[in-house]
Parts: structure tokens; C-alpha cells; sequence
């Protein structure tokens, strides 16, 4: 097994914005527990802007770049979402380090599927080259199956990297064996997306308890972003200290 890259930290902003959009009100802010969580040691920021906007607001996406740019230059954006004209011209305006395409339906309430690449590659293709071309890195959302040829197919797109959706894996909470088969399939896939030149990131219902199985078998890990879990856990402890949970979780001293 080679040995474990450095496991970037990247917080899902999506939903502390879904809490603040309960009501018609600035609160909790979606920039000031941004701020918090670089503060105290994440990597970046993420956030998944829907044609709805029932999380993060279009409106978001220049703040969070702004607060980054004046505040914490050395943190990472990272704006994902389905690549219609209109999430590629959010995409163009606010220059993010990284673009996430993900396959979403606009009315799927969460990502729950990577992309298929043999459906989709020609068209990822235009789409990653338009991206590429202004400096953004492009990640592609796929299914951690171990499925080696979608990785093939993937990397012929151009993208940078693939996030592994790790969906199903966080699904096995309650079934040790389950969640073992899970990351057998996840590292497989792993294993596949490097041989062919891909870079790797990871996410959906990564928690505290599930980050170290998944790095031990998949120590290639650039980056995982969390939303969901983390922010539950920031409603126990506090933005501050859930960073630094996560981030011990992901081998990095706090």
C-alpha cells in the first residue's frame, strides 16, 4: 500500500445555509461559520449551489470568494453542482480553485450517483476543456463500484480528479461487514482512477467514526469535503472544535 498523501479538509457550506434559510433571516451565517471553520484549520470551503437555491443562494458564491481572497488566500474553493449554463457562468464569475460536475437531477434533494461515463463522457469532455482552460481543476462526481473502465472513460474526459461518492459506504453506520465491502469497492476503484493518471477526492455522509477505515484503504485521498456530518457535529461542539475532529480524523495533528 503506498504511503498516505495529505487528506485535504474542504467544509460543505450547504447545510448551515439550509438552517438559515428556514427562516428569512441573515442567521447562522453562511460566511461567518465559513470563517470559523478556516479559522481553525479546514482546507476550503464547498458549497452546491441548486437552481432552487433551498441551500446555498447564488448570492453566497461571491461572499464565500471574497472571504477567502481578503481572509485565508492559501484556502481552497471548490463550487460543485450540475453543469447547465447557468452553474458555468457561476462558475466562470467566481474563479473557484475547483469545479465538482456532478450528475444531479434538479429536484434530487442530495447527490445520490456518479456520472456514466460512457453516456456522458463526449459531452464532460467540452465542458472539462472549457473549465480547464480558465485555470479551474476539475473533479468528476463518480460511483465508487469498482467499475475500472468508467475510470479509463473518465480520465479520457481531461478532468484533474474524480470524487468517489462514498454514499452507500456511509450508509453501513450500523453494519460493520456492509461498510467493509463498501470500501472493498471504493479502493478498487481508487486503485483504477490512479492507474490512469486521476486524482482523488471523496464525499457524501463522511463522519469522525468513518474517515479512518476509508483512508487506510484509500490513502491516496487529496481531499474530502463534508457537509452534513460535520455540521452535525458542530451543533454538539461547536464549528470550531468539529474542524479540528475531522481533521484529526483525517491524520493531521490538531
Amino acid at each position: 500500500m503506498s504511503e498516505q498523501t495529505f487528506t485535504r479538509l474542504s467544509v460543505n457550506l450547504n447545510a448551515v445555509a439550509m438552517l438559515r434559510n428556514r427562516r428569512d433571516l441573515p442567521w447562522p451565517s453562511v460566511t461567518g461559520l465559513g470563517a470559523q471553520a478556516l479559522a481553525a484549520g479546514a482546507h476550503g470551503l464547498t458549497v452546491h449551489p441548486r437552481p432552487d437555491q433551498r441551500h446555498i443562494r447564488f448570492s453566497d458564491v461571491p461572499m464565500i470568494r471574497a472571504l477567502i481572497d481578503d481572509e485565508y488566500p492559501a484556502a481552497e474553493f471548490n463550487i460543485e453542482g450540475y453543469p447547465s449554463d447557468s452553474f458555468l457562468d457561476l462558475v466562470e464569475a467566481n474563479q473557484p480553485d475547483q469545479a465538482t460536475l456532478v450528475p444531479d437531477d434538479p429536484g434530487q434533494a442530495t447527490s445520490d450517483h456518479g456520472w456514466d461515463f460512457r453516456k456522458d463522457g463526449v459531452r464532460l469532455k467540452s465542458i472539462v476543456a472549457r473549465l480547464r482552460k480558465q485555470g479551474i481543476r476539475v473533479s468528476l462526481f463518480a460511483d465508487g463500484d469498482g467499475d475500472a473502465n468508467a475510470m479509463l472513460l473518465a480520465a479520457e474526459t481531461g478532468a484533474d480528479r474524480v470524487e468517489l461518492y462514498t454514499g452507500p459506504y456511509g450508509a453501513c453506520y450500523d453494519d460493520p461487514a456492509a461498510a467493509a465491502r463498501e470500501i472493498d469497492h471504493l479502493g478498487r476503484t481508487a486503485d483504477a482512477a490512479v492507474a490512469n493518471g486521476l486524482g482523488l477526492n471523496a464525499g457524501h455522509d463522511l463522519t469522525v467514526a468513518n474517515l479512518p477505515a476509508l483512508l487506510a484503504r484509500v490513502p491516496q485521498l487529496l481531499e474530502v469535503s463534508i457537509g452534513h456530518g460535520l455540521t452535525a457535529d458542530a451543533l454538539q461542539y461547536g464549528m470550531t472544535d468539529a474542524v479540528r475532529r475531522f481533521l484529526a480524523a483525517c491524520g493531521h495533528a490538531v
